[in-house]
């Protein structure tokens, strides 16, 4: 089997295993307030999906880089079959939740997401399919640390869970996670590739993408300070409430 079709049928797997995996956490039991609407209920099951994939992908691409000599040094060049795997693996979750977005037509609320999906998919083409910019998919995947206080924030305010003090602490908690994990990396990525990497065609490429990721961390960080520091600021409405990335 070449690179190529093994490589395929690693993100298709991956997508697979997601899709059955959103089927078993969709037989757990939901908040009262979640049941009681389909469009919460389809938010919270593929709420619980996002979290796991966070938890293994965050964890695996920390351990990924640690693991990979000169990874940050070669962002380029530097690979691992454990590094090219999870690639695989992300891929088929960002298939997967694009998938699960449009069958379940949740696309016009949730469309930012289909744009970030297509973004993420289409740069870690060239570590799944030419194995390189390996190490460099892995830095971006740190992203998913982040995502796991991010998406315990969003579950706890979609099923109006009754855990305050928990809230209170993980809003702060998550504020760090995402300068850690989102923001820095980010930056370095940007810095790396403006210094380090040619501008013609995959790196180019790749740049751009950069640049486009790099705008909507910054916005999605505007509406999380918003929304959990200054509640005041942000306009409510009943409109609001069928809206996916609005919390």
């Amino acid at each position: 089997m070449g690179p190529w079709l093994r490589s395929a049928g690693l993100v298709a797997g991956s997508a697979a295993a997601f899709a059955g995996l959103r089927w078993a956490l969709g037989r757990l039991p939901m908040p009262a307030h979640v049941r009681r609407d389909a469009t919460r209920s389809w938010r919270w099951r593929n709420l619980l999906v996002s979290f796991v994939h966070s938890v293994v992908a965050g964890v695996w691409s920390v351990v990924g880089v640690w693991r990979m000599p000169g990874a940050f040094v070669d962002l380029v060049h530097a690979t691992s079959p454990s590094g090219h795997l999870l690639l695989c693996v992300s891929a088929g979750y960002f298939i997967h939740d694009s998938l699960d977005i449009i069958l379940c037509r949740q696309s016009r609320a949730s469309w930012e997401y289909l744009v970030h999906h297509g973004m993420a998919v289409s740069g870690l083409f060239s570590g799944i399919c030419l194995n390189r910019f390996v190490a460099a998919g892995l830095v971006s995947l740190f992203v998913e640390v982040s995502n796991i206080f991010l998406t315990l924030r969003m579950m706890m305010r979609l099923g109006q869970l009754p855990f305050t003090t928990f809230y209170e602490v993980n809003k702060y908690i998550n504020l760090v996670m995402y300068f850690l994990f989102r923001l820095f990396p980010q930056a370095y990525l940007t810095w790396y590739f403006v210094r380090f990497v040619e501008m013609r065609g995959q790196g180019a490429f790749l740049m751009v993408n950069l640049v486009l990721l790099d705008g909507m961390i910054l916005v999605y960080f505007s509406r999380l300070l918003r929304t959990d520091f200054y509640p005041d600021a942000r306009k409510r409405g009943p409109e609001n409430e069928k809206k996916f990335l609005n919390d």
